[in-house]
This record gives C-alpha cells, sequence and structure tokens, in this order.
C-alpha cells in the first residue's frame, strides 16, 4: 500500500512539473482536445460502444496470454483424459485437427495487438503535430499582432486600416474549429437522386 501510494505521488508530481513547463496555451489547447475527444465518445451509440469495449479487450496482450494458457490447459487435461486420470468423457483437444485454428486466433490475435500499438503510437504522434500546429498558428498570430502595433507607433510609416491583418492576428480557438469539424462530419446531405425520386 505504501508503494502504491508513494508511487501515486510521484506521479502527480510529475504532471505537476510537466505543467509547469508547458505555456498555459498549450495546456488549453490539450484539454480542449482531450474534452471534444470525451464528448465524441459519450455521443457515439450505445452499440458502438460495446463493440469498442470488445475489441479493446481482445487487442490487449493479457487475452492473448488468456488464450496461451487456456488451449495448454485444455492439451493438458486431454493427455490425462486418454491417459485415464481425468474421466473420459472430458472434451480432447487434438492437436492435429484444431492446431490450424488455434494457430490462427493466435496469430489474428497478436496482429490486433500489435495494430491497436501501432495506432496508439500514431494517434500519438498526429496528437502531437496537431499541438505543434497550434502553437505555431498563436505565435504567428502574436507576431502579426506585435507588428501591427509596431507599424501604428511609427511615426514615418503611413497608417492605414488593413483588415486581413486584424483578422490574421486573432489567435484560433481550437474547440471552436473542433466542434466546426464534428458538425460537418455529421451532416450528411439528401443526394440529388433522393430529391429526384422524391
Amino acid at each position: 500500500m505504501e508503494d502504491r501510494a508513494s508511487y501515486n505521488s510521484v506521479t502527480e508530481q510529475e504532471s505537476l512539473d510537466v505543467n509547469e513547463l508547458l505555456p498555459e496555451q498549450v495546456i488549453k489547447n490539450i484539454k480542449a482536445i482531450a474534452t471534444h475527444q470525451e464528448r465524441y465518445r459519450q455521443n457515439s451509440p450505445a452499440h458502438q460502444q460495446v463493440i469498442d469495449k470488445i475489441v479493446a479487450i481482445f487487442g490487449q496482450p493479457q487475452f492473448l496470454y488468456f488464450q496461451i494458457v487456456f488451449f495448454t490447459s485444455w492439451g493438458i487435461c486431454s493427455y490425462l483424459s486418454n491417459r485415464h486420470i481425468l474421466p473420459a468423457d472430458f472434451p480432447l483437444f487434438d492437436l492435429r485437427e484444431e492446431g490450424l485454428e488455434v494457430a490462427g486466433l493466435l496469430i489474428s490475435t497478436g496482429v490486433l495487438i500489435y495494430q491497436n500499438r501501432q495506432e496508439k503510437i500514431s494517434e500519438d504522434r498526429s496528437h502531437l503535430m496537431l499541438q505543434l500546429n497550434l502553437i505555431t498558428e498563436q505565435k504567428i498570430a502574436k507576431l502579426i499582432s506585435l507588428v501591427e502595433e509596431l507599424r501604428t507607433d511609427l511615426p514615418n510609416v503611413i497608417n492605414r486600416a488593413d483588415l486581413e491583418a486584424e483578422i490574421m492576428q486573432q489567435a484560433i480557438d481550437p474547440q471552436a474549429i473542433l466542434e466546426v469539424i464534428q458538425q460537418n462530419s455529421e451532416y450528411s446531405p439528401t443526394t440529388p437522386v433522393e430529391n429526384e425520386n422524391r
């Protein structure tokens, strides 16, 4: 119990240190994306959530270990049944008959685990690229804002209204972009064929 408590306190301390190193705007961006992903999970249909949980269980290494232990135990019990140590009506496991099916199941589970791992790495990489793009956009907006302030402060530069610069110096809210993307992905307009049939 003490080890777990000390581990939790160390983990919390590390997360606090990381949050102190990151700028506040980056933390806001991360929270906005995390909130969007959580809302997307909550709004998905119940049957989709069930399927996601089942696939998540099948894609865990523990499920592969369970299969190995299960089929090994079944093979040992079959051997003991053939030796009349266990009851004769015990369902036998014949490696010559079921071997290919078991091998196919183990291989497909291993491939699913590998794909889940690669998908997680790819998701983390794309999330990092998204954060870097958001930071770059916000820094550029700040630079444009500073250049515009400098231009209005210099006496030898003609002060003129630049609508494009005014728009570009406003940092984009990632939450607003995510909501627009979600609205557009959920919108499915009727095709011309359906309209003609009506």
